[in-house]
Formats: structure tokens, C-alpha cells, sequence
């Protein structure tokens, strides 16, 4: 076991508890705090953001992240993407396969008849590299075998976790690769701003940047062409209550049991600039997240599988829909689908994407 020093966080766990061994790679947690008292944890395996305090409307610091006590509880976990950065490619690549330049690729099948988050062991599966560079950031490597899950290139990814002192988790995302493969990589942290083991994320009021949606198959692949949020319970142009029409007939949440879909962002010419996602807001804490991304979509969903079946951080539990994710990324099933935007990464090119979660 390792001599690291043992930290104990604001959100009360021990960082000797994320201390293990795993593929013969030591695993630790990581505590970043700013000057505003605001505290983020983040374990290297599978580069996940295990907690978050922040402020709320009374100066009280509340964990706004769901997760686990120690790291047997992640390695063995039900819930597998809390908190993780997912790749080589988030979300789903229908029926695990794609070409690229006249050569077919398959992945395991993971989800239904499709491929999820990178297939079996994913980058949430996996032991990164980590070094804290100062008390507010850590950068995390990882260097993915060609091959891997079946995808092609060897590709190297640097994630970098920053909290800034304007209480902004930012996340820098960096990849390059010796043979051409796909990329679709994000964070997969479960939000509630009322506090991570409240039983519902319902009465939370969200706006999304977005005048179009891709609607999916059951099978939860979308068909191709985006469709306008206009007129129906998918729009979040104007801040709404996530409950408010969660459980409504509308063919898209039935096949989801709520929301989980990717909303294609509003972008101004510049497609590539950092610019508004969503904002999302607990009336209980007062909490306000504000999501700002490079990315071109991002994936709003409402925790429609979690069962509340174990135990989490401090004996929580996390029922249904206690929690919800903003997942900023590229499009499911991009590779089958050339009028997205393309998530083919070539030797010589270097993938770059940012992402800020700002809490006021």
C-alpha cells in the first residue's frame, strides 16, 4: 500500500479509502480546494470527480456530486460512470461497429444491441496517471493501446480538473493518436444541487441552449436528423422544472423513462468557441450551475435507471432520477452518421475541448 499522507475531506471522506492497487497502477483521491472554501476530490481511477462542495444561498458547503465512500464501492459499483470521464467514445455507437476509410470496426456490445462508453472497460474502468500540479488542479494521462475495446490507434488523452477561485470546475480535454480512430469523450458526474442522497432532482429549474434535439430509437440511437424542441416536453429554451413533464406520453421520454437525450447547442460562428449550455438551479440550496462547453451537444439525463439499491457517500442512497447529468460531448453514433460533426481523429491532429461547471 502506498505512504501517501491521509487526507480527510470537507464532504467527509478518508483519501486512504481510494488507496489500491489496480492493473499493478497505485490509485489515489486528489483534493483541490479554492479560496472561496469550495472543495473538489477527484480518485484516478477512471478520473473521477468523487466530490464537490459548494456554497449554497446560506454559505453552507453542500456535496452537489454523487459517488461512493471508498474505492471497492467504485470498482464494484452499479452505477459505473459516477463522476467519470467516459471514452474512447461516450454514449453509443449502434451496434458496436463503424469504418473508417473502408475498414469495419467492432466494439462489445454493452448496452441493448449497442456499444456504451466505451465498451467493457472503458476510461471509467482504468488506472490514469495523475499529479496534482497545485493545490486547485490535477492533470490526468492516460495512454489507451491500439486495439483497446477494439477501437484503432494507440491514442494518448491528458484530462486537466481545475477549481478556478470563481467556484468553476474546469475541464481540459486533450487527445492524439498514431492511426485514425473516433474520439467522443466527456464527464459523466451526477448532479444534485439540493445535495447529493436528496431523493429527486424534480423540483430543479433548467434551462438548455438549444432549439434542437436528436430524437432516438428504443434502443435510445437517434434516427439522424435533429428535430425542433418547440412544442414539445423537450424544450428547456425557458427555465422549467425538470419533473414538470418528465412522465408525459411523448414517445421519446416513454423509450427513456425520462430524459436522455443529446440537445445540439446553439453555436455562433465559431463552432468551437466556449460558449452557454445550461443552467440548472435547486430552490432548496439555492445553487446555481451554469454549464459552458467547446463541445457541440450536450446530453441531459434524469438518473431514469438509478435503483437507490446501494449504499453511497455517508449512507446515502440514490433512488430514481435523484440526480441528473450534463454530459458535454460530440453525437451518439456520429462514426454511422457523416452529416454530424465528425468525431474521426487522425495522426497529426489534436483533439482540444473544454468544459466549465460554474457555481453561483
Amino acid at each position: 500500500m502506498s505512504n501517501m499522507e491521509n487526507i480527510q475531506t470537507l464532504s467527509g471522506l478518508s483519501s486512504d479509502s481510494f488507496q489500491a492497487e489496480i492493473d499493478g497502477k497505485q490509485t489515489n483521491l486528489y483534493v483541490m480546494r479554492n479560496k472561496l472554501g469550495a472543495e473538489l476530490s477527484v480518485c484516478n481511477y477512471g478520473a473521477k470527480i468523487v466530490s464537490l462542495m459548494v456554497p449554497g444561498k446560506n454559505g453552507k458547503l453542500t456535496d452537489v456530486v454523487t459517488g461512493h465512500q471508498n474505492i471497492n464501492d467504485y470498482i464494484l459499483s452499479e452505477e459505473p460512470y459516477f463522476g467519470a470521464i467516459c471514452g474512447r467514445y461516450g454514449n453509443r455507437i449502434a451496434k458496436g461497429s463503424f469504418s473508417i476509410d473502408g475498414k469495419t470496426y467492432q466494439l462489445a456490445i454493452n448496452n441493448g444491441p449497442n456499444s456504451l462508453h466505451g465498451g467493457i472497460k472503458g476510461f471509467n474502468a482504468v488506472v490514469w496517471d495523475c499529479r496534482q500540479t497545485d493545490g486547485q488542479t490535477v492533470e490526468l494521462n492516460y495512454v489507451s493501446a491500439d486495439g483497446e475495446e477494439g477501437f484503432p490507434g494507440k491514442l494518448n488523452v491528458t484530462v486537466t480538473y481545475h477549481l478556478s477561485d470563481e467556484n468553476e470546475v474546469v475541464i481540459s480535454y486533450k487527445a492524439f493518436t498514431d492511426k485514425a480512430t473516433v474520439l467522443n469523450l466527456t464527464n459523466h458526474s451526477y448532479f444534485n444541487l439540493s445535495g447529493a442522497g436528496n431523493p429527486s432532482i424534480g423540483d430543479h429549474i433548467l434551462t438548455i441552449n438549444a432549439e434542437y434535439y436528436l430524437p432516438t430509437d428504443e434502443t435510445a440511437i437517434p434516427y439522424g436528423p435533429k428535430e425542433p424542441v418547440a412544442g414539445t416536453p423537450m424544450d428547456f429554451r425557458n427555465p422549467c422544472e425538470v419533473g414538470k413533464r418528465i412522465n408525459e406520453p411523448f414517445q421519446q421520454l416513454v423509450y427513456g423513462k425520462g430524459y436522455d437525450h443529446t440537445y445540439i447547442l446553439n453555436k455562433g460562428k465559431n463552432e468551437n468557441e466556449l460558449s452557454f449550455c445550461a443552467r440548472c438551479t435547486s430552490p432548496q440550496t439555492g445553487i446555481t450551475m451554469e454549464v459552458y462547453t467547446t463541445q457541440p451537444g450536450v446530453q441531459l439525463y434524469t438518473g431514469n435507471w438509478m435503483t437507490g439499491n446501494f449504499v453511497g457517500k455517508n449512507g446515502q442512497r440514490y433512488p430514481e432520477r435523484s440526480a441528473l447529468c450534463l454530459e458535454t460531448q460530440h453525437f451518439p453514433d456520429s462514426p454511422n452518421k457523416p452529416e454530424y460533426p465528425t468525431t474521426l481523429l487522425r495522426p497529426g491532429e489534436l483533439f482540444e475541448s473544454k468544459t466549465v461547471y460554474k457555481f453561483l
